[in-house]
């Protein structure tokens, strides 16, 4: 991969921490004869989650890692669900634990977030986990899809003081851990979102701009400098089609800034990569090795 190039490859970069996440979960069966395992557990049919887990599941299985899938019905209760988290959680045989979202409109998120077991919570959902990154500590999970956008943002730009970004999005998965990462690598942050006035007046003054609102092809070449690195974690679905679209409109803007994510082949690799990053770093932990 050319890194001089403005097309930001998330796949290269993605596969360069799997070949390297591969070799040491070998090393660590070899040593101690235990293998990470990760369970993800599936509520419902959801077309795009049904996608999403089987990604999952593929890329664990290639670096090594053991998987588990436990798919239950869309109508499952509260506490059935909560029964079925204490086993995962209790299960010393089971690393780490993702919940794939969306849940059925019934179940609280926020009450089967706040079950996990905050030491196998590698999406970095539940509340412990959410207060240590906020608080500047580095003992808990950070979500995958954050971790992912700083470390490209990172081989464009590896020192981010001073740094102007704005995050479009303000959601618990993106825009809100993203913004605490960067905190702490002493950015200046701007969070913007639908009740923002006059957006491209802000944007186009970042040094990096990340968009995470889910809105087709919003962003055009005027929200942007000549020199901004553009990190799009849009995943827009197009109507009866598997192709999906991001928040940034890619031909109009690509050869206008610094450098630009493509959708897809972006942030979604490196999302992956960090929950089976994440997926060892929890092994290792629940067996302090």
């Amino acid at each position: 991969m050319n890194i001089n190039s403005n097309i930001i490859d998330g796949k290269y970069f993605a596969d360069k921490i799997l070949s390297e996440l591969e070799l040491e979960i070998a090393l660590i069966k070899k040593l101690h004869n235990i293998v990470p395992t990760l369970a993800i557990v599936l509520i419902g049919e959801d077309p795009a989650s049904i996608i999403y887990v089987k990604n999952k599941l593929k890329a664990a299985q290639a670096v090594g890692l053991n998987t588990l899938k436990i798919s239950l019905n869309n109508n499952i209760k509260t506490n059935e669900l909560l029964a079925e988290i204490d086993k995962l959680n209790n299960n010393k045989e089971i690393s780490s634990i993702i919940i794939q979202f969306p849940l059925p409109s019934h179940i609280d998120s926020n009450i089967i977030l706040s079950s996990l077991n905050p030491n196998k919570d590698v999406d970095g959902f539940h509340p412990l986990n959410v207060g240590y990154l906020h608080s500047g500590l580095s003992n808990g999970f950070v979500p995958c899809t954050a971790l992912g956008c700083l470390e490209l943002i990172k081989q464009y730009e590896p020192d981010l003081a001073g740094k102007n970004v704005t995050i479009i999005g303000r959601s618990n998965i993106v825009g809100k851990p993203l913004a605490a990462l960067l905190i702490n690598e002493n950015a200046t942050i701007t969070v913007c979102h639908s009740k923002t006035i006059n957006l491209p007046s802000i944007t186009y003054k970042a040094d990096i701009v990340i968009s995470a609102i889910g809105s087709p092809l919003f962003l055009k070449s005027n929200y942007f400098n000549q020199n901004a690195i553009v990190i799009d974690v849009g995943i827009n679905r197009i109507p009866n089609s598997n192709k999906v679209i991001g928040d940034v409109d890619f031909n109009n803007v690509y050869d206008k800034v610094r450098c630009i994510t493509p959708v897809p082949g972006g942030v979604g690799p490196m999302t992956v990569a960090y929950l089976l990053k994440n997926t060892v770093r929890a092994m290792l932990k629940q067996h302090d090795i």
